[in-house]
């Protein structure tokens, strides 16, 4: 009973102590989130413990909440600093003094705020000279006539001299009856509008907001402009034009409206800086209200100093100033543009100065919080742009560079969104951020809606045929976005700042075409060639719909070629010319105007995909069969059943050397002049490795490698696709070279080994690509027998490369083997006829003799098909015999024979052994082009070249197995072997 007891008591101490162990080693030391605007009236935040603590007794919350401070008609009793104590005043009567500390009866009365208020014109005294506290407070006139003219300050605690405006209208510090008070001044009735529209229009939102910023300060900044040439209210007055996006209209007393008046009003004041855009004590805003100007100011003239990407006169620095002025008018510093203030996003000074060279297409872009924005900027900025001109020898200029603000207004209309030029408004000031204008009820409260420079893009356009570098002056475009605040802390913004280089690119784009129009011409001619080629190999003198989609696929072949020949030459043009040049003369297409190449690259994959799988299908769909020489050497006894007796007939021949043979054309058929695995790593190792795509950057630097910290502008197409290409072709054409010129020399040459396999094996090729053309190896060992043992074929062997026997050519006393045969059309449905059989046993069911052995149908077709070619060769058919003779060299160019076979067929010498035209091997041309374009394309797309290396790869893979597979299978079926031994 104790045990139990003890058991029960100990278990329970030691499950009590484990959740108190895992409570405090697992304790998450965390707190809640609190901020000022959480705690209220009656609390403050502690800083120290980041949270709200009650104020005490008689106390509230100050304005910045971080403290508490004394209720209304309450003082200050004691303060340690950390905390007060309040006391209400004990007469109402009473107000606390200005320093919080007291109370005073009051000889005026007590203001809201429980303190002591004077009537106007009058301020508050507490104390004497010496700083002791008065019995009474008083209220002090402040002296508004002369010699005085005092008048209360701002704050009502001393007399200060009045404004000079008020003196002038009245000899006092009051405004005259017949005089307007605005904004602490006052002025005489004048040629402006009495009421103002102190509305900023949020275009982009079809909405305005009622300003208290205008209307506190816009009539009286247009009146101190007009009446006293007062420079900082005509600034803070050309501000808020700005802020308006100097947008004109009809009304003449919104912003814009109140500085034309005074623009017209003041003519006669002449300009400034010998502009006469300039008003003089006026901020530049305009080059003029009238259409069709910008191309006269953009393009009348160029920039006296030229731009040169190499060499001793190097120059590509872009030095821009700006002059910065307050909201207020004031002006605050001339500032070097550069290092982000004019761009909002955050990035290191190198990145952020890489903008300003010349040629660099610089472009950034992020997104940026709306509460980092209000905190940022709680009041605009504004700028006006220079571009520093200094030749050598000479003092610094500065050339003002025109706005081009697309939010602007004519009369409700946005001119500045077109292309067209002649509609243009051309500008000057800009700001980045508004978050002042947008406030309706008073200075102090937040904005309903902030104006964002979303889209700042600096431009370049090149003077056409320069050699010397010259650009007009720069135009700079900006786009505000107008963004109405509903929840700071999760909206966002997206900004951007770019810069972009120009030139007219109609020279280029009509060369083009022109090169687009001979080459295409010159392609027609030459697909009809090919068309009337095909028509006469296959042996056909109508003009059907096969013979127009035929043409239709050679055009397509050829026209691809066209538009590849096109691509790649823009392709290395730009990057030699652009890359190259000392004087800037060109410059590189922009992303918009690139969209006409990435077209004509589309149409170039396109159009050789069409050629490539018509040439496979060509290529698995063509006639071969093996020609057996090998003849019995004797007569083998064979016993026949139930007679008791034996016969004598011809001993069989091997079929293996059919076989053999069948298994090296098999294994020939996917081969290529080049290594495709080996081309996509060397082109991915010399790009990505290397560095050659740093060649196709939108800047003029030829440099292959870069620094991390530098600014990688982006690529541009027409150049990514030049150094591909020319990457992708010169290493083709190497290992082309290296192929033809030492491996097949000195290591291994497969299509000439296969010839001399032919001849060793005694067995001949007859292939078949169309009807009535084709290629004939002729393998007959000038041996006689090739079912050999081993002795016997090294003599062989040795006495051919002795000279003791023939040559292996088909006429006496030659060598040719190869040729290119034109049968005719008779020879052509002979061999039908002996191969119809196998068809229609491969073809549909209805058409199968069921009764009709498979295996013998095939053997009996092998050995007629064999002894008849075989006769053919040896000119035993006179109706069906041949002749031998070369081709002619014009033959040979265009690639059509001139003779049609009516009578004999004719055999053409072929020492080029050409009959490689069936294989991978014969069409190389075709197959590097189609995988360059295959590569490029994907690249373009995905700009990625890792991506278009695999795919590439996985590509070429994929046609090889279908070569390869239906390949083996054609040839099963054409030649008569079963497929199980091509292995």
């Amino acid at each position: 009973m104790a045990t139990g007891t003890l058991r029960t008591f100990v278990c329970s101490f030691s499950i009590i102590f484990l959740f108190k162990l895992n409570g405090f080693f697992c304790q998450q030391f965390s707190v809640s989130f609190q901020q000022p605007s959480d705690c209220g009236v009656d609390s403050y935040f502690d800083i120290s413990s980041l949270s709200c603590v009650k104020c005490g007794p008689n106390q509230v919350s100050s304005k910045s909440g971080l403290a508490c401070e004394c209720q209304t008609g309450f003082r200050v009793l004691v303060s340690n600093g950390a905390s007060i104590t309040c006391q209400q005043c004990p007469d109402a009567n009473q107000g606390v003094t200005q320093d919080g500390y007291g109370c005073i009866p009051c000889s005026g009365s007590v203001g809201e705020n429980g303190k002591c208020q004077c009537p106007k014109g009058s301020v508050l005294v507490e104390r004497d000279g010496n700083g002791n506290p008065l019995n009474e407070s008083r209220c002090e006139a402040c002296n508004a006539t002369e010699p005085a003219f005092s008048a209360p300050d701002r704050t009502g605690n001393r007399c200060v001299r009045c404004e000079d405006s008020f003196i002038n209208s009245s000899q006092a510090c009051v405004c005259g009856t017949s005089n307007i008070q605005a904004g602490g001044m006052c002025f005489p009735s004048n040629g402006l509008p009495t009421s103002v529209v102190p509305n900023v229009i949020f275009s982009k939102l079809a909405n305005s907001v009622l300003s208290a910023w205008f209307s506190n300060f816009m009539y009286s900044s247009a009146a101190a402009c007009l009446l006293f040439s007062n420079r900082t209210a005509c600034q803070s007055l050309g501000n808020m034009c700005v802020m308006n996006m100097h947008s004109f209209s009809t009304i003449n007393n919104d912003a814009c409206g109140l500085y034309n008046t005074v623009y017209r009003a003041t003519a006669a004041q002449g300009s400034s800086q010998d502009v006469s855009y300039w008003r003089a004590n006026l901020p530049w805003l305009y080059y003029g209200d009238q259409l069709g100007l910008a191309s006269r100011i953009i393009q009348n003239e160029p920039l006296p100093v030229g731009f040169s990407f190499k060499g001793a006169q190097k120059n590509t620095d872009i030095e821009l100033q700006a002059a910065v002025y307050s909201v207020r008018g004031e002006f605050l510093r001339w500032e070097s543009v550069g290092g982000g203030n004019l761009q909002l996003c955050p990035d290191t000074l190198t990145r952020q100065q890489s903008a300003f060279t010349f040629g660099t297409a610089y472009k950034q872009s992020c997104v940026l919080s709306v509460s980092e924005l209000l905190n940022g900027y709680p009041e605009p900025v504004f700028y006006d742009v220079f571009l520093v001109i200094q030749k050598p020898q000479e003092d610094k200029h500065l050339l003002a560079v025109p706005l081009l603000n697309i939010n602007q207004q004519f009369n409700g209309q946005f001119t500045n969104e077109g292309s067209n030029m002649n509609n243009w408004l051309l500008t000057r000031r800009l700001m980045l951020v508004d978050t002042l204008s947008g406030r309706q009820n008073s200075l102090s409260s937040s904005p309903g809606v902030i104006r964002v420079a979303s889209n700042i893009k600096i431009g370049f356009q090149l003077v056409p045929n320069t050699q010397k570098g010259q650009v007009y002056p720069p135009l700079m475009t900006v786009t505000y976005s107008d963004i109405p605040v509903t929840d700071p802390t999760t909206q966002t913004v997206t900004v951007s700042f770019s810069l972009e280089y120009t030139m007219d690119q109609e020279e280029a784009r009509v060369k083009t075409d022109i090169a687009l129009g001979v080459l295409g011409g010159v392609a027609v001619v030459h697909s009809l060639l090919k068309t009337a080629s095909w028509k006469r190999r296959i042996a056909s003198p109508l003009i059907d719909l096969q013979t127009i989609m035929k043409f239709l696929v050679f055009y397509a072949g050829d026209l691809a070629n066209v538009f590849f020949i096109i691509t790649v030459g823009t392709g290395l043009y730009w990057l030699i010319f652009f890359k190259a040049q000392l004087f800037v003369s060109v410059l590189l297409p922009l992303p918009a105007q690139e969209e006409r190449f990435v077209v004509y690259v589309g149409c170039a994959f396109a159009l050789k995909t069409v050629q490539f799988l018509h040439k496979l299908f060509v290529q698995l769909s063509v006639d071969i069969f093996f020609i057996d020489w090998e003849r019995p050497r004797g007569k083998a006894s064979k016993h026949v059943e139930g007679s008791g007796e034996a016969k004598s007939q011809a001993s069989s021949v091997s079929i293996w050397r059919t076989y053999f043979v069948a298994n090296e054309w098999n294994e020939i058929q996917t081969i290529r002049k080049i290594n495709p695995t080996f081309q996509v790593i060397a082109v991915l190792f010399f790009l990505e490795v290397v560095g050659f795509s740093n060649l196709a950057l939108r800047d003029p630097s030829s440099d292959l490698r870069r620094s991390p910290e530098a600014y990688t502008p982006p690529y541009s197409l027409i150049l990514r696709y030049g150094v591909t290409s020319a990457m992708w072709l010169c290493i083709g054409l190497i290992q082309m070279i290296f192929f033809t010129v030492f491996h097949e020399r000195f290591v291994e040459d497969k299509i000439r080994q296969f010839v001399d396999l032919c001849s060793i094996s005694n067995i001949s090729v007859l292939l078949l690509s169309h009807r009535c053309f084709g290629y004939y190896i002729h393998g007959r060992s000038v041996h006689g027998h090739a079912d050999t043992n081993m002795d016997e074929m090294n003599t062989n062997l040795k006495r051919e490369a002795e000279n003791l026997c023939g040559q292996r050519g088909l006429l006496p006393n030659s060598d040719t083997q190869t040729f290119q045969i034109s049968i005719t059309n008779r020879l052509r449905v002979k061999y039908d006829r002996i191969i119809e059989p196998i068809n229609r046993r491969s073809g549909p069911s209805r058409l199968v003799d069921a009764s009709a052995n498979p295996c013998e149908q095939s053997t009996k077709a092998y050995h007629t098909m064999n002894r008849f070619l075989g006769s053919v060769i040896d000119h035993a058919h006179r109706e069906m015999d041949y002749i031998v003779k070369d081709k002619l060299l014009f033959e040979r160019l265009i690639g059509m024979e001139f003779i049609e076979p009516l009578d004999k067929s004719i055999f053409y010498n072929d020492d080029s052994h050409s009959f490689a035209d069936v294989f991978f091997y014969g069409n190389e041309a075709v197959l590097l082009i189609f995988d360059t374009l295959f590569f490029c394309v994907v690249d373009l797309g995905s700009q990625n070249f890792i991506l278009a290396a695999v795919l590439t790869y996985l590509q070429q893979l994929v046609f090889r197995l279908i070569r390869n597979g239906m390949g083996r299978r054609n040839l099963a079926s054409k030649t008569l072997v079963d497929k199980r031994f091509l292995i």
